[in-house]
């Protein structure tokens, strides 16, 4: 075998692994599951919390998202943004503390595809806030390649 023929093997070798261990997309299912996961029991419900996100995204590489919760900061535990299409659903969790001024994150965020984007936001008395947007992607992002 010479140094070309090897060099060839191991970057097949190399391109068939990146197959294998390719992530499939995320389901509505395992999106609820995710949502689930973070309330950790109680029902999410509607309200509360703003979502601010494009409904139609030419790139869906990098999307600017911010949510904004209707309570005061020091309330406010933790934030959320999961989607029902990307490899995984979490797509971001933040917690907040006493020092973090306001009941808000921003953020980019790539989108497999169209689909939709929920946040929540859970606070200190163990309620669970939600907002879906449904996103269209023009050109979708994390499956190309």
């Amino acid at each position: 075998m010479n140094a070309t023929t090897t060099r060839r093997s191991l970057l097949l070798a190399g391109a068939g692994a990146l197959l294998v261990v390719r992530p499939a997309a995320a389901t509505p299912e395992a999106m609820r599951a995710a949502i689930g996961r973070f309330a950790g029991g109680a029902t999410p419900r509607d309200g509360r919390v703003q979502l601010t996100i494009a409904e139609l995204v030419e790139n869906g590489n990098t999307v600017p998202v911010e949510v904004t919760v209707d309570a005061p900061v020091d309330q406010v535990r933790r934030i959320a943004l999961v989607t029902e299409h990307n490899p995984s659903p979490e797509v971001a969790v933040f917690t907040l503390g006493p020092l973090a001024g306001r009941a808000a994150v921003a953020t980019r965020m790539r989108l497999a595809t169209s689909g939709g984007v929920v946040a929540l936001a859970q606070l200190a008395d163990g309620s669970v806030w939600q907002q879906r947007v449904d996103v269209l992607v023009t050109l979708a992002a994390c499956v190309e390649g």
